[in-house]
This record gives structure tokens, C-alpha cells and sequence, in this order.
């Protein structure tokens, strides 16, 4: 028995396609040359401190974006709920640690 749907016309079950194994194994190995990247910077020593430490907040956030985007599919649809908690959790940590910096330069 085929389903029907309310207008009498046949409902098709789409199936979601599974991701497979290439894209996880890409960005594995993404981040482990970003964290190779990050752990030479800072084994070599020779390197201006300020670089270094941009250096290393860059590929924080790329791993992060990494982390989130393929291990925890938050590029899928339907996690727009927790994608909006996260960004509120960011404003309000970005917006504590710049007051707290404020009070602490006054």
C-alpha cells in the first residue's frame, strides 16, 4: 500500500544521504596539520611572541569551526537552536571579558 498524502497524491520518503567516511578523514587531517602548525610555532621560539599568539588564536578558532562543522554537524540542517545558543554563550563571554578588561584598565 502506497502512503497518501492530504491532496491524494503519493508521499515520497526522501532518505538522507549519509555523509561517509572521506570528509571526516579530511578534516582529521585538517586539524591535525593545524595543530602541527600551532605546536611548531611555539617549539621554535625564535618567533616574535605577538605573532605567536595570533598565530595560535587562529587556529584555535579554525579548530573550533572544524570541531563544530564536522564533528558535531552543525552544518546540517535542523541545529539552528543550538547554533543560536552557542553565538548568545559568545556574546555574553565576549561581552564579560571586555567589561571585565574595562574595569581592570579604570
Amino acid at each position: 500500500m502506497v502512503n497518501q498524502e492530504s491532496n491524494g497524491s503519493p508521499a515520497v520518503k526522501h532518505r538522507q544521504r549519509h555523509e561517509g567516511p572521506e570528509k571526516h578523514i579530511i578534516a582529521f587531517i585538517f586539524s591535525i596539520v593545524l595543530t602541527l602548525i600551532a605546536f611548531a610555532a611555539v617549539a621554535a621560539g625564535g618567533v616574535n611572541t605577538a605573532f605567536t599568539v595570533i598565530l595560535l588564536l587562529v587556529m584555535a578558532v579554525l579548530q573550533v569551526l572544524i570541531q563544530l562543522g564536522y564533528w558535531m554537524h552543525m552544518k546540517d540542517k535542523g541545529h539552528l537552536i543550538p547554533i543560536i545558543f552557542m553565538a548568545g554563550g559568545f556574546f555574553v563571554a565576549f561581552t564579560a571579558i571586555i567589561a571585565a578588561l574595562y574595569w581592570m584598565w579604570w
